[in-house]
């Protein structure tokens, strides 16, 4: 049996099923989830990492070897503690971690406590840091939809964003195979892309202009300001906007872990268009 944390979001959501495909017994876990959330087959549960109980996720466990650990974007906002959540982890079967981290990790731009805290834990474990997703386009869904405009700061940055379904694949690996104990992948896409090469990527499949508008960085953090707290906007928009050389730098993980390169841009755009039809 497999655990999936995070199980309705973009990653996931696709590792739910890639393990499924591999004939994985899996129990998908988040904060709001229902049958209907899962494939059939999939048990789900009900539980938040950010509850003060960790005990409260010992249910899904039952039976478990392996668990995959992401955390909301709020957790150590919330005060969660992993730590805590591990010690609960450490009373079960589960004897392999795979933590969904960041690249910022790596660079000291974010906190490390997260993967000391898996480290610490006994189990064996597994980190992949990962830096902006493909996915992150769909924050411009709504103003595709209805002006057919894209609004965003740093609009000739470019980074190697990684599409969601490669980060779940890896995972699975990691989840199911043996030579990924104490890895460390760096995960992202084939090639850096820019905000304004993205918007034209998304011009391209819906076949119709779509404007860009570079915000300025004032204006993008009163923005994310709004469902983000103000560190983690100061951090991102210094990411974004001025970003290290590790943070530009192509990867080879997802290449050596699936024997495949990771899904460009553009195809990302061609499974996801609907969104923004």
């Amino acid at each position: 049996m497999i655990v999936v944390t995070g199980a309705t979001g973009n990653v996931g959501r696709p590792l739910v099923r890639a393990l499924v495909a591999a004939g994985e017994r899996v129990t998908a876990v988040s904060r709001r989830i229902s049958a209907s959330d899962v494939p059939a087959g999939v048990l789900h549960h009900q539980a938040d990492l950010a509850e003060p109980d960790p005990d409260l996720l010992k249910p899904a466990l039952d039976g478990a070897e392996a668990l995959f650990l992401l955390t909301s974007g709020d957790f150590m906002a919330a005060g969660g503690d992993l730590g805590a959540v591990l010690d609960a982890v450490r009373g079960t079967g589960v004897r392999r971690v795979v933590l969904l981290s960041s690249q910022g990790v790596g660079t000291g731009a974010h906190p490390s406590v997260l993967e000391d805290a898996v480290k610490a834990s006994g189990l064996e474990w597994t980190m992949l840091r990962a830096g902006g997703f493909h996915s992150n386009a769909l924050q411009w869904a709504d103003m595709i939809r209805t002006r057919r405009e894209v609004a965003a700061p740093f609009g000739d940055v470019a980074l190697p964003t990684v599409d969601p379904a490669d980060l779940a694949d890896v995972a699975a690996a990691a989840l199911r195979g043996p030579g990924h104990a104490g890895e460390t992948y760096e995960l992202t896409g084939p090639a850096p892309v820019s905000p304004r090469e993205q918007t034209a990527a998304i011009e391209h499949a819906l076949g119709e202009p779509v404007g860009f508008v570079e915000l300025t960085r004032a204006q993008a953090r009163d923005h994310m300001l709004r469902t983000m707290p103000e560190p983690v906007v100061d951090s991102t928009l210094d990411m974004l906007g001025a970003p290290p050389a590790a943070l530009r730098r192509v990867s080879p993980d997802v290449e050596d872990v699936l024997g495949r390169p990771g899904r460009a841009f553009w195809e990302w755009v061609g499974r996801s268009l609907a969104a923004f039809k």
